[in-house]
């Protein structure tokens, strides 16, 4: 293994502010970023992130690679949750199995806009039709989750809304501000994006740090109630991730020859949603308990991914 490139993404300081954060907590320190800060830094990345990809998109030439590979991406977003589902429902109850396997159907933007990091620090730059897939893999993995779980519920409860959580998955926040961003991004001219190039370039890797920051606080809270659950979702959200993302790292291959595309393919497939899919289930499933599937996602398969996963990921992107 390239231990050079496992260091230095162990040394990246927006890595190093997320382990800050939990350092944080375990101190019983009073540092916090306030929620309005929090959220705002959110929306900016995303915004950040979508602008960029559109301005890439718009150079780009439309491709029957693109095309395949925006229908390898959806089918990623349903085949996880299918097949995940099955190895959670022998553990736990059909609502949390539905739950975990739509999250870890799902994509995480904040993990995808750190691989968009990760790659810059390579000096290789995504190309944008991967910032519009990401958006498209959310809707899939929840619809198929929510279908997962009507069909193994043998109470056929009522508290299952599937238009609601269908609507949600489409109108979520972070999913439309990214797509908006990006069709925004697509539209403008070079040099009407150079006005606000110091905004969406400059001060993006500040604001990652500051962010992560602040996911490192939220998972450090979250760690010690989440053990009480037993060794079976700490083992899974670590060692599924891992396994999609090198599987789909190198099948990828058969899709497109781009590095970096196929690295962000293993991306989108090892992570796990934990802002568009449990806001979902909040509406929709109720009885799934977001202590659960909530700090698989954001306290363990996150720091798996940013440490360990990603130069595993690019690794084999360029040896396969």
């Amino acid at each position: 293994m390239n231990y050079n490139l496992l260091i230095e993404n162990l040394t990246n300081p927006a890595l190093l502010f997320f382990v800050l954060g939990i350092i944080a907590v375990y101190l019983k320190s009073d540092l916090e970023i306030p929620p309005n800060s929090s959220k705002f830094i959110s929306l900016y990345l995303l915004f950040a992130i979508g602008f960029k990809g559109g301005q890439e998109l718009s150079h780009e030439n439309f491709t029957s690679e693109i095309g395949w590979s925006v229908l390898f991406g959806m089918l990623i977003s349903l085949l996880i949750p299918l097949y995940t589902f099955f190895l959670l429902k022998r553990k736990l109850n059909v609502f949390d199995a539905g739950a975990i396997a739509a999250a870890y159907g799902s994509v995480s933007a904040v993990t995808f806009v750190t691989a968009v990091s990760f790659l810059e620090y390579q000096q290789l730059t995504i190309h944008g039709h991967m910032v519009a897939l990401m958006a498209l893999m959310e809707s899939p993995a929840i619809i198929m989750g929510l279908l997962l779980i009507s069909v193994f519920n043998k109470e056929q409860s009522k508290n299952i809304s599937k238009r609601s959580a269908i609507k949600h998955s489409f109108t979520n926040g972070s999913v439309l501000l990214i797509l908006g961003s990006l069709i925004i991004g697509y539209l403008a001219s070079d040099k009407q994006a150079e006005g606000i190039k110091p905004f969406t370039n400059d001060l993006f890797k500040g604001f990652l740090a500051i962010f992560l920051l602040d996911m490192g606080i939220s998972s450090g809270k979250k760690l010690k109630a989440f053990f009480s659950f037993g060794w079976f979702p700490f083992i899974f959200a670590i060692v599924i991730p891992l396994f999609n993302g090198c599987l789909i790292a190198i099948l990828s291959s058969y899709v497109t020859n781009d590095i970096t595309n196929r690295f962000m393919f293993a991306i989108l497939a090892a992570s796990a949603s934990y802002i568009a899919v449990p806001a979902a289930m909040k509406i929709s499933v109720p009885k799934a308990n977001p202590g659960l599937f909530l700090p698989m996602a954001l306290a363990v398969t996150f720091p798996v991914n940013i440490t360990i996963g990603m130069p595993l990921y690019f690794l084999i992107v360029q040896n396969t």
